[in-house]
């Protein structure tokens, strides 16, 4: 699937380009809860979670004290600074 601008809001991308998205990124989609997604790199992993109207991410440990570190991205983001926000870690 021919994904849109990079440019393009969010909420202008059919889900199944989303889905492909998130896997060109190396996200692995919960098999029971296909709206939430689990990413690993070498320096950080988190959840990704697909709310109505927005995406919220839950980077493990990554906050004060070993806590979690969690952050909400609108879905009226351009998928860009969403990519930029959401895979360049905590």
């Amino acid at each position: 699937m021919t994904l849109p601008s990079a440019d393009t809001p969010l909420y202008n991308h059919p889900l199944p380009a989303i889905e492909e998205w998130l896997a060109a990124h190396g996200c692995q989609q919960d098999r029971k809860n296909l709206h939430c997604w689990f990413v690993q790199t070498p320096s950080w992993e988190a959840d990704i979670v697909m709310e109505v109207d927005s995406m919220t991410v839950r980077y493990r440990n990554a906050g004060e004290g070993g806590q979690d570190l969690q952050r909400s991205f609108k879905y009226s983001l351009s998928r860009r600074d969403l990519e930029e926000a959401i895979f360049s870690g905590p």
